[in-house]
């Protein structure tokens, strides 16, 4: 593949990632227009041993650290809501959510597109987590029979800056716990203490509420059920806070809402 057709590939994805960094579709596309100009004059840039995708978001990176175009007026519409959260997070803290939550990165190439360790990149992602809480703070349920991981989700829910308003072990309790107040986001456990699924839980309440939803469990091939709420975000035990820090702002950010499947008709 030459490498007209190698940028042409990403060029898109580009974009999206530059104008959702800057803020603004001008500034945005201005950057782009800088990374191609680079390549022309360095087109050695991409001979990564990790591959043209993470050289190219290593470049966006340099001249977004190097190069300031936020500056520019943009004559076109105002920005949506979630673009208007995002201008508020802090740049590298920016830079690693939406790599990880937007670009679709694992933590490893997240960080070395940002030529920083694992362990940075997470940090990063829960300050993300922080930042976004403090713009989308809201109520959360947790439907976990496990004490010590509802324990720990309830905490890092709340170092988030999220509210947590119950923590349900059973379907009925967790539709309960709804009814009573009615959650801005649920993380539910798929298998629950009494024999009965998360699943249905979260089928039963959203009956009445959209709302995003995230499933933690230690069996995930149990979601692949045909019978799951769509669309939703699937967390595997053992997992690591960062990870659930993310996908909780991500869940918010993008505001993805869990709906009930529809009924087939019976014969």
């Amino acid at each position: 593949m030459s490498t007209s057709q190698t940028v042409a590939q990403h060029l898109p994805f580009l974009r999206r990632y530059a104008r959702a960094l800057s803020g603004s579709q001008t500034a945005g596309d201005a950057y782009v227009t800088a990374l191609l100009e680079t390549l022309i004059a360095e087109p050695g840039v991409l001979d990564h041993p990790a591959g043209p995708r993470i050289a190219l978001y290593q470049l966006l990176t340099r001249l977004w650290d190097s190069v300031s175009l936020n500056g520019r007026a943009d004559p076109g519409p105002p920005p949506l809501k979630g673009e208007q959260r995002l201008s508020h997070i802090t740049p590298p803290v920016r830079q690693a959510f939406l790599l990880v939550s937007l670009e679709g990165f694992a933590e490893d190439e997240a960080a070395a597109v940002l030529d920083i360790d694992v362990a940075t990149l997470r940090n990063l992602v829960e300050e993300a987590g922080r930042e976004l809480a403090a713009e989308i703070a809201t109520d959360v349920l947790i439907i976990e029979d496990e004490p010590f991981i509802a324990l720990d989700l309830e905490g890092l829910v709340e170092s988030l800056g999220h509210r947590v308003t119950g923590i349900a072990r059973t379907h009925s309790e967790a539709v309960s716990l709804a009814r009573r107040k009615p959650p801005g986001l649920v993380l539910a456990d798929i298998q629950l203490a009494d024999g009965s699924s998360g699943l249905e839980a979260v089928n039963e309440l959203i009956e009445s509420v959209e709302v995003p939803v995230i499933f933690i469990t230690a069996y995930p091939e149990r979601f692949l059920t045909g019978i799951r709420p769509e669309p939703a975000f699937l967390i595997a035990k053992p997992f690591q806070p960062s990870m659930v820090a993310a996908v909780i702002s991500q869940a918010l950010f993008f505001e993805r809402k869990a709906r009930p499947r529809e009924q087939r008709a019976t014969a």
